[in-house]
């Protein structure tokens, strides 16, 4: 009900956000393409799958570093934050940025993300997620997370192929561990006591990508294969030396038939941990960016391998001010697997997934978007929302 309640309101308040701006006339339409910088910001109450209830918003702005440059992408900031209500409080804090520099020769991305709340820890492994029960004196702590991915990519000549240097730094804190939690033996081997446990990771590494997407933020058409290598080491202020990697491919394709703006993409990821890996550090199924309908951190191991197929839809059709606003609002959806194991190759279980989403075009191909995805293999519908689409 809780969930429900959460999706209704988020609807009306951006529903209403949507129609406002359909009203504007033509005149204020061509002043606002002739800005540079431009910003959407929404907020209200809100829901998080991990968190609860919240009062939170979203902010994104675009802008050209340089509005000579034509060759280049509009940067996009997306920016999320929360204060949560229920569960005793906090606050949370993220950005996935996409800079783009000197026609598109230099990119810089990654995360910044801050998160002091109430979260769940089920143990490592597919068994220990899909049988621990989720309650205060199983799965329960108070975290607080910090971490730092700047990545700095150089095109390579004139192709589309783009390589750079990496830093992961994180620092992860556990406070007040339930029974559960003190219990596992996973969490005891990393220095996990009743009274808590503290872990701070420092990674360097590269990322090599190829990119041929029309408009990275929300492609319509293309290819991106983007492979990253990490390694953590006592040299760099690490606490414990493991090493990462993760291979991404996705493929964005036009629909023709089906008109204008109907997008199939498609995803596929395999993410590995090897080494000295501390149990919060392992891949991660269940995302807002991957298998949305499971809780976050729910189902970790050293592999994690993932499959997601979206169509989106945005209309097309209608005039006057009606046609102004349903050409803001589009609809997509989703299925997918996850696959997890202690290494890529060897599974111990599947987690099939699918879902609907609401999508409001606040700026020119930049969508709002409002999910509620369903983990078949948990029994769980989470509800999440979020700047630019998920993949």
């Amino acid at each position: 009900m809780k969930q429900l309640t959460a999706f209704l309101i988020c609807v009306l308040l951006y529903g209403n956000l949507v129609s406002i701006s359909a009203q504007k006339d033509s005149l204020r339409l061509a002043r606002k393409e002739q800005r540079n910088a431009r910003f959407s910001i929404l907020g209200g109450p809100g829901y998080s799958p991990e968190t609860g209830l919240l009062i939170g918003g979203s902010m994104l702005a675009t802008f050209d570093i340089n509005r000579l440059d034509t060759l280049k992408p509009r940067s996009v900031v997306p920016l999320a934050f929360g204060i949560i209500l229920s569960n005793g409080g906090g606050i949370t804090l993220s950005s996935r940025p996409q800079l783009f520099f000197n026609a598109d020769r230099l990119r810089i991305t990654g995360q910044l993300s801050y998160r002091q709340s109430p979260d769940h820890y089920y143990g490592v492994g597919y068994q220990n997620a899909l049988h621990t029960i989720r309650s205060d004196s199983t799965t329960a702590f108070d975290g607080i997370l910090f971490q730092f991915n700047p990545v700095i990519l150089l095109k390579l000549g004139h192709s589309r192929f783009y390589l750079g240097p990496m830093i992961d730094f994180v620092h992860e804190q556990i406070n007040k561990p339930s029974k559960g939690i003190v219990d596992d033996p996973y969490y005891a081997r990393y220095g996990g006591t009743e009274t808590g446990y503290v872990m701070t990771t420092n990674s360097i590494g590269f990322s090599l990508s190829y990119d041929t997407r029309d408009v990275p933020a929300n492609a319509y058409k293309g290819i991106f294969l983007d492979v990253k290598v990490t390694y953590a080491d006592n040299w760099l202020g690490s606490d414990v030396q493991f090493g990462t990697y993760a291979l991404e491919y996705r493929q964005y394709q036009s629909i023709r038939p089906f008109g204008p703006r109907r997008i199939l993409a498609w995803n596929i990821s395999s993410k590995y941990s090897f080494g000295d890996v501390p149990p919060t550090r392992m891949q991660r199924i269940g995302t807002p960016f991957d298998l949305r309908g499971y809780y976050s951190g729910q189902f970790r191991d050293a592999a994690g391998n993932v499959f997601v197929a979206e169509y989106r839809h945005m209309f097309n059709t209608g005039s006057g001010k009606i046609g102004r606003l349903w050409k803001h609002i589009g609809f997509a959806g989703w299925a997918g697997a996850g696959f997890m194991g202690s290494s890529p190759f060897d599974i111990e279980g599947v987690l099939p997934n699918a879902g609907l989403g609401l999508r409001i075009e606040l700026q020119p191909r930049m969508n709002f978007r409002l999910d509620v995805g369903r983990g078949f293999k948990s029994n769980q519908t989470l509800i999440y929302f979020n700047m630019t689409e998920a993949f």
